[in-house]
């Protein structure tokens, strides 16, 4: 078998027990709407070029035909063992209750057909009503999350061996204070919206005094039906720091991203725009370039107003994101 077309340099997870080390960039494998085949095919691919990290969830759909292509790339031989691989996935909001996330874990396996993950991750820190797996949730089944127990319960996930390491997402750095008032395992990932238009700079200045990896998800600015912006790939400054230096504004992003220490899952079934995203490690922004970039204005794109209800956990929007807006 043909050796994978680019290395991915890697990052060593605070975790302790059986911790691994996580590929700085990893392929989402979200879509609406979802093709299964178009998803396992794109894994599949992604193993050829390279990809050694995939980022899943249980809402998304894609944990069957992630793990269907992990067994076939094992059985042909693209990779040679499960332990060449980073996978993630992550908590419904469901499920965030303390006595269903160790059975939501077990059913992701059993979805992906491996036996742990590398990494699980808390995916929103909000719960609803047990069973409903319909989005957007509906206000009345909107619930404040207890996070004490929910985290007690995650990390049981790993004294089990079921994950390697866990985490959260979509975390405010007072939501993770709160976490570590109390977390005997502490969260090895905080995966958020970060690109250069919103760069998030307050929460990675907490997550490095912390220990705490941050994963940038909609690194590109995610043009989704209901949400996500153009705002990155038609930006000025990254298109003429882009032309300057002869690569893609998506480059551009990624290597931005990758030079702020922070890690990538970025989503794309297209096998040009695959290779394109891993183009980045053999070159480098300049102190000016990164000047540059950090006069873009600010602007969060995934607000998630669909949290947001009088009669839920969350009235507003500064309340849900802590003022990190």
């Amino acid at each position: 078998m043909e050796k994978p077309s680019f290395i991915i340099p890697e990052v060593r997870l605070n975790s302790t027990a059986g911790a691994r080390v996580m590929p700085v960039i990893g392929l989402g494998t979200a879509a609406d709407p979802l093709d299964q085949i178009t998803v396992k095919a794109a894994v599949i691919e992604g193993l050829m070029l390279g990809y050694r990290h995939f980022d899943t969830a249980s809402k998304y759909g894609s944990e069957v035909p992630l793990g269907e292509a992990i067994d076939e790339a094992l059985g042909l031989g693209i990779v040679r063992s499960r332990e060449e691989l980073f996978v993630t996935s992550k908590l419904w909001c469901s499920d965030s209750h303390a006595d269903r996330v160790v059975p939501a874990l077990k059913e992701s396996l059993r979805k992906l057909g491996l036996e742990y993950l590398d990494l699980y991750l808390v995916h929103w820190p909000i719960s609803c009503k047990p069973g409903t797996y319909v989005y957007p949730v509906d206000e009345e089944d909107l619930m404040p999350m207890d996070f004490e127990s929910v985290w007690g319960a995650m990390e049981e996930c790993q004294r089990l061996g079921l994950t390697k390491s866990i985490g959260v997402s979509n975390c405010s750095s007072k939501k993770l204070e709160t976490i570590l008032s109390f977390a005997t395992i502490l969260p090895s990932v905080n995966q958020v919206e970060m690109n250069p238009v919103w760069q998030q700079r307050k929460l990675r200045e907490f997550c490095k005094a912390k220990g705490i990896t941050v994963t940038a998800f909609s690194p590109l600015g995610a043009i989704g039906k209901d949400w996500g912006t153009n705002l990155v790939m038609e930006n000025e400054t990254l298109r003429e720091i882009a032309e300057a230096r002869g690569k893609s504004v998506a480059q551009v992003c990624l290597r931005w991203i990758y030079q702020q220490g922070a890690t990538a899952v970025v989503k794309s079934f297209n096998k040009g725009r695959m290779r394109e995203n891993l183009g980045i490690f053999d070159w480098e922004l300049s102190e000016d370039d990164l000047q540059r970039i950090g006069r873009i204005p600010q602007k969060r794109m995934l607000l998630k107003e669909k949290f947001i209800s009088p009669k839920g956990p969350y009235k507003s929007l500064h309340e849900l994101w802590d003022g990190e807006l």
